[in-house]
């Protein structure tokens, strides 16, 4: 990772549908507004039984369909060295939350931070008590499709507070 980027890691439970989707949506969107050199992006989990594999199936099916291409994921198990290295620590739901605030120190707490508070665009709690993204593991094509939906928004919204917060230039229309 560059010396000078912002790094963003997206973690779930296996890393194999939700945060490698986020870590694809965010990817792309970092490459469209020009800021490649200033964010960085990666993904992991909270369990490692996953470790190597590629992304689930229909994750994959799901981000193709839209446009992304998440082909060259290998999932990976979070490290807690990793707190060091990243700037933002983004869990897709509250459990990962509590997980990630277990293993972090007291001073790298805040950078644990739910996907969903910035769906709002203000990294705020505008949706209220539901800031989850629920596992799709066990469900079908529309669970796939509306992780897909909840990532992209917070995703966006995660671009616009970085932009709005300094932390990068603002995103291109």
């Amino acid at each position: 990772m560059g010396p000078m980027s912002y790094r963003i890691c997206f973690v779930c439970t296996g890393n194999i549908c939700r945060s490698p989707m986020a870590e694809v949506v965010m990817r792309r969107l970092v490459l469209d507004a020009e800021l490649a050199g200033a964010v960085e992006v990666d993904s992991a989990g909270t369990g490692s039984w996953h470790v190597g594999d590629g992304a689930d199936h229909r994750a994959l099916t799901t981000l193709a369909d839209a446009g992304y291409d998440g082909s060259r994921h290998r999932a990976r198990v979070f490290d807690r060295r990793w707190f060091a290295e990243r700037d933002l620590v983004v869990a897709l739901d509250r459990g990962h939350l509590r997980e990630l605030h277990a293993l972090a120190a007291d001073d790298e707490r805040g950078k644990v931070v739910l996907l969903r508070s910035f769906a709002d665009g203000t990294g705020g709690s505008g949706l209220g008590a539901d800031l989850d993204v629920a596992d799709p593991y066990y469900g079908g094509r529309d669970d796939f499709l509306a992780v897909l939906e909840q990532v992209e928004t917070a995703c966006r919204g995660l671009l616009a507070r970085l932009a709005r917060d300094g932390v990068v230039a603002p995103a291109r229309p």
